[in-house]
């Protein structure tokens, strides 16, 4: 059984568009802060782009208040995908979502005083793991679906000769040492050409896993990695939200 599409209403568009909107500023400021760090004479500059950064933040918050009940409905559709390993990835995704919205919004309460008793550090650690987790799983499910198209147009006779055709062309021009390397490599573009809105959720996956990395420190980066991967994976995140069709369904 197919998963039915989850259509958003007008309202939802509208609060995603804030969102994603929202996060691009911030993730624009962190970056330009991150170029502008050496220069002393845009001291005034950074202070407002740090207190600009900041609103964004605690705005976004705000309008992720929903999104736990969002992601565990998305778990539950998930659930009636008739490939066990989408049905696995995804459901794994939404519900690590869940418990990392679920955290955010424990965070967002205490920074506005309705809740104080709690260890700050403690939930936001938890929170950056339950995101990390989330996007590893999507990272999974986009592999698979990649390795999936790569088989299929690996069968396909057209598509043999055509990776062929491009073995020879490539002897023409230089000597290809690994064939096989060159052929998936020439499988995995294609496969990716022509279908961009897998490109587009690998990118945005993998631009978003630099934060969580950074903040747990299993790979250190700065303030401008963070910024720069925050603002690509922001628009694309508008894109998608003007271009629902680019949007990778399973």
């Amino acid at each position: 059984m197919r998963m039915r599409e989850h259509v958003p209403s007008g309202t939802q568009c509208d609060r995603v568009a804030a969102r994603v909107r929202m996060a691009a500023t911030q993730y624009a400021c962190a970056l330009a802060k991150y170029l502008l760090r050496k220069h002393t004479e845009r001291k005034v500059m950074v202070q407002k782009l740090q207190s600009l950064e900041s609103s964004m933040s605690s705005g976004r918050k705000f309008f992720r208040l929903g999104n736990t009940v969002s992601s565990i409905d998305a778990a539950r559709r998930t659930l009636y995908l008739t490939d066990p390993v989408l049905r696995f990835c995804l459901t794994v995704a939404n519900l690590n979502r869940a418990l990392y919205f679920i955290c955010d919004n424990v965070l967002w309460a205490r920074s506005i005083s309705l809740i104080q008793d709690i260890d700050k550090d403690r939930w936001s650690l938890n929170a950056t793991r339950y995101y990390f987790y989330s996007l590893v799983m999507n990272l999974i499910q986009d592999a698979y679906m990649i390795a999936q198209l790569m088989v299929q147009k690996s069968r396909d006779g057209q598509y043999r000769q055509k990776v062929n055709d491009h073995l020879n062309e490539s002897q023409d021009t230089a000597p290809v040492i690994i064939p096989q390397l060159d052929a998936f490599l020439f499988l995995l573009i294609e496969s990716l050409r022509r279908h961009p809105a897998l490109a587009l959720d690998v990118l945005k996956n993998a631009c978003d896993l630099f934060i969580p990395l950074d903040k747990l420190g299993l790979y250190r980066t700065n303030e401008g990695v963070t910024g720069l991967c925050g603002l690509v994976s922001s628009l694309i995140g508008i894109l998608l939200v003007l271009k629902p069709s680019l949007k990778n369904k399973p």
